[in-house]
Formats: C-alpha cells, structure tokens, sequence
C-alpha cells in the first residue's frame, strides 16, 4: 500500500484582515500593559501634600502667636522715645529701671501678691472639690447621679454676665464683698464645672480592679480615693489645673466687679488702672514691663508642665 506523508495543516488566521497578519518568520510582541502607580504611593503623595501644608498652618500659626510676645518682651526694656521712634528694633541698651519702677511705684508687687494668694487658694479648692465631685459621679451608682451631672454641665454653658448681678448681691450680705477669701470662693464656683466635667471622663478610665483591691483590704472609701484612685489621676489633676490656673489668673470680669477695694486688686485690674491713669503723658515702658510680668507665671507654667497636659488630654481618651 502506497502511503503518503502529509503535514499537519497550519493554524488558519483569524477573521482579522491581511493587513494583520504578521510576515513569515517574525515573533509578535505581545500588547502593551499601561503602568499605574501602586495605591501606597499615590497615598503617600497625596499625605506628603497634606503634611506640607499642615506644617505651614502651624509655622504661620506660631508666628503670630510668638511675634507678639517677643515684641512685648523687647519693648520692655526700651525707654519710652525708643517705643514711638523705633518700635521694631532691638532695644538700645536695657533698661531694667522700667521693671523696677512698675513693681514699685506702679504697686505691681502688691497686685502680684493678690493675684497669687487668690488663684493658688482657688486652684486648691477646685481640684480638691472637683476631684471628689468627679469620683462619686464617675464611680458611685445612685438616684439622680446623672441628674447632678448634667447640673455641671448645664453650669459650663450659663453665660457668667447674667450672674453677676444676684452674685454681687449674695457676696454683700455674706460680707464677702472686697475681700481675698470670697474672691477665692466665687473662682472656685466659677471653675467647678469645667474642672468636674474633665475628671468625670478621666476617672472612668481608669481600672476599677485597684480600688476593688484596696476596699477588699479594708481601706475606707475615702482613704482609696486619697491614697489609691487620686495619685493614679495625677494627669488629668495636671491637666485641668492648668487649665484653671489660666483661666484664674487672666480673670477680670469677676474682680472687677466683686473687688474695688484698691488694696485687694488683682494683676489684672492693676494693669488696667495703669494704662487708664497714664492719660496722655504716659509710663509705657513701665506698662508694657508690667504687662511682661503678668505673662511670664503663664508661660512658665504651661512650659513647665506641657507634657503633663498632653498626657493627661490623651488618656481621657484611651482605655
């Protein structure tokens, strides 16, 4: 029998036209894929966009908060001619007789002393009141707990101008008109909300096994809040303290009104009476080394205390 060797018949072209056919003997490269940038990179690019101008907000944030202490500061020590003629630039010489003259003859020394006395016993009272309004409220489950509560909260948003009229009132007739002690009363009143409202969100947070420790040991309620739960919400303690502290030493409104008495006033009212008595021959290197003098606790504080503050708003909102 006659066989015959036959090759197997090559693979036909598709329906696509002669144009595309590729010539015999050539290697077709296959289609190009077109590239695109990973979703991390286009993220970061994006967040580098984003960073760079969050970081610009608060470069020109802090420029125009810092300029104007600065300029403050340095105008200070400058006499009175310096401040008119050249009032941005660097001081000639430094004239530490504008501080000494605004602590003596301007009485800074004695409204420092009233300003110290009134805010360091108003800050006591509040933390140690608000501390003990804020543990029972955040620990303790009883009728109208979230009624006294609300009551703080109801007390932050009371504008305090509509109180000045009956506050003024009941101070007179208690006979506390004028004086350190009932000022410190009335900053104590002022501060308990704001202060009880921030510890109540702290408390919570912390673990409830240490006081349910102590108790099983024997200890009082009050002895596990003084020696157990108060040192462990030193953070939060730091945090509305300062707080307060700023609050109550910048304070004019209320010792304006309940404390005329010129020997019990405050920083606040003193610097005031020293820019209104001027008149038009004024003092304003001693009014700007008494406006420096007022400032400077602030800063200190805050500068001191910093990452207290920090670490006390962020544990409120961790568990």
């Amino acid at each position: 029998m006659k066989t015959t060797d036959t090759t197997p018949p090559a693979d036909t072209p598709g329906p696509a036209g002669p144009q595309d056919a590729a010539p015999a003997g050539t290697v077709t490269a296959p289609p190009a894929v077109r590239k695109t940038a990973p979703p991390a990179a286009r993220e970061s690019k994006s967040g580098g966009v984003l960073n760079v101008f969050s970081h610009g907000v608060l470069v020109i944030w802090a420029v125009l908060v810092v300029m104007p202490l600065l300029w403050a500061v340095m105008t200070s020590f400058k006499d009175d001619r310096s401040i008119f003629t050249k009032p941005w630039s660097l001081p000639d010489s430094l004239h530490f007789e504008n501080w000494s003259r605004a602590w003596t003859q301007a009485h800074m020394s004695d409204y420092f002393l009233n300003t110290v006395l009134v805010v360091a016993g108003s800050l006591v009272g509040t933390l140690l009141l608000g501390s003990m309004a804020a543990y029972v409220l955040a620990r303790f489950e009883f009728p109208g707990n979230r009624f006294i509560y609300y009551l703080f909260i109801g007390g932050m948003s009371f504008p305090i101008i509509l109180a000045l009229v009956p506050l003024f009132y009941v101070m007179n007739n208690l006979g506390l008109l004028n004086t350190i002690h009932g000022l410190i009363l009335v900053y104590i009143a002022y501060s308990l909300p704001f202060t009880v409202f921030f510890l109540v969100s702290f408390f919570r947070t912390l673990p409830t096994s240490v006081a349910e420790a102590a108790i099983i040991d024997g200890a009082s309620h009050t002895r596990t809040f003084f020696q157990v739960m108060l040192p462990m919400a030193k953070p939060g303690l730091i945090s509305v303290g300062i707080f307060n502290f700023l609050g109550q030493w910048n304070q004019y409104l209320l010792p304006t009104v309940l404390n005329t008495d010129p020997e019990n006033k405050v920083l606040s009212q003193g610097l005031v009476q020293l820019a209104v008595s001027q008149g038009y021959k004024g003092d304003w290197s001693g009014l700007f080394a008494g406006l420096v003098m007022a400032m400077l606790p602030v800063l200190a504080a805050y500068i001191i205390f910093q990452r207290q503050v920090v670490a006390g708003l962020t544990a409120g909102a961790l568990k």
